[in-house]
């Protein structure tokens, strides 16, 4: 049976997170889906050999001497200090990488705090269909290869071929729209707000209906960032083409070439 947290299942709270309050948990992560009053902090201590990564969701907060909103992924390295305070509501996917140091032996407190603004990422298009891809969180970005995340979308009629990943657990969370995950051949409906665990050599893949009025869009975290991605039979493999521009249509922040997914490290 599919892992489905669905929209409904969030944690509304803003300090002492526990194992046991959340939405998923792996051996490999804890995933929490927190909601944040204006004005209330949030505070968190990362564990001596954990990772913290999060993403703003809606809302806006101060964190430090920044402001941090809808564009912003946060990756925060072994031994940091973690506040932010809400300035407006605030919706955070939340994910602690445990024992972080499994996944990339130098992890440690010289990682420090890392802010990516995705949204100056570049766009890179699917070079056999109409999907799109903007990586939030690689080892160029934060400086270990523990996590990997990317925000994927899918217009009306869009599918992915079937594949499955080796040596990394997988979750998508549901940004926007609506799709379906085809589970080992089992239909699996996603909407906004639900979260789909992938197990270990699962094949599966994404669809979306042709009559879609919304793209289906989410965002996809890898624990750890390097896998094998098997690909069904006679599949063309989802290479990424660049598009030259970020989501709002500008020149990006960087370059990235060419690539096959599954074959991007160093990005």
């Amino acid at each position: 049976m599919p892992i489905v947290c669905k929209a409904k299942d969030r944690t509304a709270h803003g300090r002492d997170l526990r194992p046991e309050e959340a939405i998923l948990k792996t051996d490999s992560c804890e995933v929490y889906r927190l909601i944040v009053a204006p004005g209330e902090r949030l505070s968190e201590h990362v564990g001596a050999d954990d990772i913290i990564w999060f993403l703003v969701l809606s809302g806006r907060a101060s964190f430090g001497d920044d402001s941090i909103d809808g564009s912003t992924v946060v990756v925060a390295g072994p031994d940091c200090q973690l506040t932010l305070v809400a300035t407006e509501t605030l919706e955070l996917l939340w994910v602690k990488v445990p024992r972080a140091s499994r996944f990339d032996a130098g992890i440690g407190p010289a990682n420090g705090i890392c802010l990516v603004d995705w949204k100056r990422e570049p766009v890179l298009q699917s070079e056999h269909d109409a999907r799109t891809r903007i990586y939030m969180t690689t080892p160029a970005l934060s400086g270990t290869t523990a996590v990997k995340a990317e925000v994927i979308t899918y217009p009306a009629g869009a599918a992915a071929p079937e594949h499955y990943h080796e040596g990394a657990e997988h979750f998508q969370y549901v940004i926007s729209g609506s799709g379906t995950a085809v589970l080992n051949g089992d239909e699996q409906p996603l909407e906004a707000g639900d979260i789909l665990y992938n197990f270990p050599n699962e094949w599966h893949y994404f669809v979306t209906d042709p009559a879609a009025e919304d793209a289906f869009v989410f965002v996809e975290l890898f624990v750890p960032g390097k896998c094998k991605t098997i690909w069904v039979e006679d599949a063309n493999a989802c290479a990424w083409l660049p598009t030259g521009k970020d989501v709002r249509g500008a020149v990006p922040v960087r370059e990235i070439a060419y690539h096959v997914h599954g074959e991007d490290a160093g990005l």
